[in-house]
């Protein structure tokens, strides 16, 4: 006898008449404050009710959730970001039968504080485009090993960001670009193009806060500190093509993480491959 898959209540029909599939794949990068990152698309799967220790960051690209928080049905609109706190119970299945897609960041406190516990709880889907696509592209630069100071200056906005939308007078007010403190983080990125530097140690060497030394640095240069790194070492990397030094090897000397991180970036800002730059 068929079963007709279209019961009254839409969790029940996607998790029993759905066959289950699930597409996982999670990792721990070096970026301060990022417990772990997870990519999945479920089908015909359902949360239980549990907790994370961590804050939990996701954005859906495909499909819908719909998951209970403090007793209150909440769901995943298009375009929003969903932030649910630690230690607050919450569980989720998909909201239409071809399942959902989601990207999540899971972090700890450094990054967002318990003060924020109370308004994410009230309100845990933050409809706002900048957000949203802030949220994707940390997501593209965590994927790349090589990338953390573009990773760390992303998330050290978003949270920034997310401050400002829970508790909105907290939001950092618009200042004009402070030079002198932009000229001294670009001053310690051009001492250190090759091995580098963390946000976090940077701004401790200039006294600032990472959030408004991103800022600082991109109002006053128009460009953000980890572009300029980066753009520093694909100039040396072409002087060295030139020389003749394999790409391999100018990727070590250059302070990209490996090859592939050599020619993407290089790539972008030349226009071809490092090993086609060269040949004559």
């Amino acid at each position: 006898m068929h079963r007709d898959c279209r019961p009254a209540h839409a969790v029940v029909l996607y998790v029993l008449c759905v066959p289950p599939q699930r597409e996982t794949s999670a990792w721990r990068p070096g970026v301060p404050g990022v417990v772990e990152v997870f990519h999945a698309h479920y089908t015909g799967y359902a949360y239980p009710m549990h907790v994370h220790e961590a804050w939990t960051l996701l954005i859906v690209d495909d499909g819908a959730v719909r998951y209970d928080l403090d007793r209150h049905e909440h769901g995943t609109p298009r375009d929003t970001v969903t932030l649910l706190p630690p230690h607050i119970p919450h569980n989720g299945a998909p909201a239409t039968e071809h399942g959902f897609r989601k990207r999540v960041l899971y972090l700890d406190g450094s990054r967002l504080a318990d003060d924020l516990i109370g308004p994410a709880v009230d309100g845990p889907a933050l409809a706002d485009p900048v957000l949203r696509r802030r949220v994707a592209r940390l997501h593209t630069a965590l994927a790349h090993p090589g990338d953390e100071l573009e990773a760390d200056s992303r998330l050290t906005l978003i949270a920034d960001r997310v401050r400002g939308l829970l508790r909105p007078g907290t939001a950092p007010q618009a200042r004009h670009a402070d030079r002198p403190l932009a000229r001294r983080l670009r001053e310690l990125l051009d001492e250190r193009v090759v091995e580098g530097i963390s946000l976090e140690e940077a701004a401790r060497l200039v006294h600032a806060h990472p959030a408004h030394l991103v800022r600082a640095f991109s109002g006053a240069f128009g460009i953000a500190p980890h572009q300029y790194l980066t753009s520093r070492r694909v100039d040396r990397a072409r002087r060295l093509l030139l020389d003749g030094r394999p790409p391999g090897e100018v990727a070590a000397l250059t302070g990209f993480h490996d090859q592939s991180h050599l020619t993407r970036h290089f790539r972008r800002l030349v226009g071809v491959t490092p090993g086609r730059y060269a040949r004559p």
